[in-house]
């Protein structure tokens, strides 16, 4: 597998305040390396999930800790990885539990739990998350949308 071309390492405080920047230096780069105006607002929305996701449950009530997110760029594709070493959680349960949204479906019949796994499952091409100790969520978008087919690689996974 090829190197990645560079590779962009932020380390923030587990704290929404700072999810604003892991957004703006997220959107920098992949506008940097010619994604779409469409396919920046879908890597901003994922990282945000993800980072949100980390803020909220991975650390408990007055534990400090923190949220890196490292950004792989290649030639075709953009990687993202958004790792904490707070509280686990059962990906595969959650993962299980993820169903499809519906514009019949109303609050109450959502999961909440899985609702910002099942957003970033749906705007990336590719994600898998390992929650053995604290949790990495590794999502992948693709340059160009023939790298997608290519590649094969829309399900969502998690470690088991």
């Amino acid at each position: 597998m090829k190197e990645a071309s560079d590779v962009v390492e932020l380390t923030v405080p587990a704290k929404s305040e700072y999810i604003g920047i892991v957004r703006l230096t997220t959107s920098g780069v992949a506008n940097r390396m010619g994604y779409s105006y469409d396919d920046i607002e879908d890597i901003k929305v994922a990282v945000s999930e993800a980072c949100t996701n980390a803020v909220n449950h991975a650390y408990k009530d007055g534990e400090q800790g923190q949220v890196q997110i490292k950004l792989f760029t290649y030639e075709d594709r953009l990687e993202i990885m958004v790792i904490d070493e707070g509280k686990s959680f059962d990906a595969k349960r959650v993962i299980g539990e993820m169903k499809p949204l519906s514009a019949s479906m109303t609050l109450d019949q959502m999961n909440e739990g899985g609702l910002g796994l099942y957003l970033i499952d749906t705007l990336m091409d590719g994600v898998t998350v390992n929650s053995d100790s604290g949790v990495v969520v590794f999502m992948t978008k693709f340059l160009n949308r023939d790298e997608v087919d290519a590649h094969g690689n829309r399900a969502y996974s998690s470690n088991e």
